[in-house]
């Protein structure tokens, strides 16, 4: 074999390489999720982590659950913060990657990730909510929230709002709501 035949192989490997990761990568956070009953897992930026901190002022002792909780990020900042904090992620693949990501931040006694339907859950015993929603979740969501949380639970939303609970606080894309 010539080295041009050997060179257009290695490339063509490259290639095959290359887009494989892009494919496991959507399967694991765009089509698995939706065998699981799950939205898509759509990465929140630094900013907003940054702003959903500020707005629910966390004290030490406070007990906070991200829902859809995807790679533990906003879970690993709160615990950061002085919370107690969970993740309900319905991804198994997520889930793993979670728990990993926190146990490198070594968190791992102050940050949870369950795989758990936050649908089926009960959200009493948290002082802080926190979801990147769907629009078409929200007002659903609302309902269960009003329900279930005690008065006084901060609620955060990253960009998408609750239809009839009045806003508290807005900073760039994040919405604070108080129970």
């Amino acid at each position: 074999m010539d080295l041009k035949a050997l060179s257009l192989l290695v490339i063509l490997g490259f290639v095959v390489i290359y887009f494989s990761v892009y494919l496991a990568y959507a399967f694991f956070c765009f089509v698995l999720p939706m065998c699981f009953y799950g939205a898509f897992f759509a990465k929140t930026d630094d900013i907003s982590v940054e702003n959903m901190i500020k707005l629910v002022e966390i004290k030490s002792g406070d007990v906070a659950v991200d829902l859809g909780s995807g790679d533990g990020k906003l879970v690993i900042a709160m615990a950061k913060a002085g919370a107690v904090a969970y993740g309900f992620e319905i991804n198994p693949f997520l889930v793993c990657l979670s728990r990993i990501n926190i146990k490198r931040a070594g968190l791992d006694k102050k940050a949870f990730i369950l795989q758990r339907n936050f649908w089926k859950e009960d959200l009493s015993k948290f002082d802080i909510v926190t979801i990147f929603g769907i629009k078409f979740i929200m007002e659903d969501l609302e309902v269960k929230l009003k329900k279930e949380l005690k008065s006084g639970t901060k609620v955060i939303s990253k960009y998408f709002i609750f239809p009839n609970w009045e806003l508290s606080e807005k900073l760039g894309q994040v919405n604070l709501y108080i129970k």
